[in-house]
């Protein structure tokens, strides 16, 4: 995370359950970092609230998500490459904004397509039309959107969806799975940080 050599910042969010101190979340700042590229990690003002009160509360609203992540861009640019996602709902925000930020890449971990058994609800309206170049990182058993149903989506081409074999919504494996859970947290780890290399 050396900020002097960095070449570029990769600003990861955190799903709508869980801050930037979870397991998860610190697992893949580790992975990622890297001596060009720094991990930031941040909390969305619900969750910073969440922490300070100890009550859990909703997510804030998409305005108010969006405004937060806005920030984190302006405030840790420094005139490098700037990449951009986030677990889940952080994927999502930053989905939502990476065209009009005009950042250099977009990587999202465990994106929910629709809500869980309402695969009607879909979230994919802007990902038709997305230029940036995306990676999402989902894992085939993750009830936000399998495979056979993000095939029919009609995902723009700047888009790669990277299958993680067994994974869940937060790309954990199960027991009797040929890989684990740690091999597939490092796995799309590697996948994150090689979109970025290449790009820098």
């Amino acid at each position: 995370m050396t900020q002097v050599q960095s070449k570029a910042v990769f600003i990861f969010a955190h799903g709508a359950g869980a801050d930037s101190n979870s397991e998860f979340m610190q697992s893949m700042a580790r992975q990622i970092s890297h001596p060009t590229i720094e991990v930031v990690l941040f909390d969305f003002p619900y969750m910073i609230k969440r922490q300070q009160t100890g009550k859990k509360s909703p997510p804030d609203r998409m305005p108010k998500l969006i405004e937060a992540y806005q920030q984190q861009i302006a405030e840790h640019m420094k005139g490098r490459k700037v990449f951009i996602g986030g677990k889940s709902m952080g994927g999502r925000v930053a989905s939502m904004i990476a065209d009009d930020e005009q950042v250099d890449g977009l990587i999202c971990m465990g994106y929910p397509f629709h809500p869980p058994g309402k695969p009607e609800n879909l979230r994919t309206d802007h990902l038709k039309a997305l230029k940036i170049p995306t990676l999402i990182l989902q894992g085939t058993r993750d009830p936000f959107g399998k495979p056979e149903e993000v095939a029919t989506y009609g995902l723009s081409s700047s888009i790669n969806v990277h299958w993680l074999e067994d994974g869940n919504h937060s790309l954990e494996t199960l027991k009797r799975s040929e890989i684990t859970t740690e091999q597939s947290w490092q796995l799309a780890a590697q996948q994150a940080r090689t979109f970025i290399i290449e790009r820098i």
